[in-house]
């Protein structure tokens, strides 16, 4: 991750995060508990260790069946939400051109929920699979969507503005689990 410089505060460290996870995963099993099959899909790069975290603890926790689990590459903001792309990229691995999702109850994962751009383009993009339904968990909920999406299950609501930044530091990509809040340097 390339860190924008300014101001760092950990808002949540591992400790508060392997609870905030506890809880996500109640929700998320709540939702998918009917299911008869399900499928968790994590947003590439971070929402898929998230998804790896959420599976765990309700396999854990509720004893839920093995679901399916699959990983999508969504890309419109670098890490310090400089736009990439003018429209947001969704990257179709092979394996999944023929992926069936009929009957399934589908868990899309992410870290952020910023402008919901990169989750209108997975929703668009699952919901061409037919799956029964599509619920999505994020770990931060910005509360600054453009546009009418949200999430179902949600770890934490953080209302930042922009320019401010949050960063979730996920392992195996950082060595640790947190989210910080970056306040970029202004100019004077």
């Amino acid at each position: 991750m390339t860190a924008p410089s300014g101001a760092r505060t950990v808002l949540y460290g591992t400790q508060a995060l392997l609870s905030v996870i506890d809880g996500m995963a109640r929700q998320a099993h709540a939702l998918l508990d009917a299911a008869r099959q399900v499928a968790v899909i994590g947003v590439l790069r971070r929402g898929a260790p998230l998804a790896d975290r959420l599976c765990t603890r309700m396999m854990e926790r509720y004893g839920l069946p093995q679901p399916l689990r699959l990983d999508l590459q969504v890309k419109r903001y670098a890490d310090d939400l400089t736009l990439l792309h003018p429209e947001t990229q969704l990257t179709e691995q092979a394996q999944h051109a023929a992926l069936d999702l009929r009957g399934h109850t589908v868990l899309v994962v992410d870290d952020v929920l910023y402008t919901g751009h990169s989750l209108l383009k997975v929703v668009d993009y699952l919901a061409r699979k037919q799956p029964a339904a599509i619920r999505v968990a994020c770990l931060v909920d910005r509360v600054t969507t453009r546009l009418p999406l949200h999430a179902d299950v949600v770890g934490v609501r953080l209302g930042v503005a922009p320019p401010d930044i949050i960063e979730c530091h996920v392992p195996p990509y950082e060595p640790d689990f947190r989210i910080e809040l970056v306040q970029p340097d202004r100019p004077r």
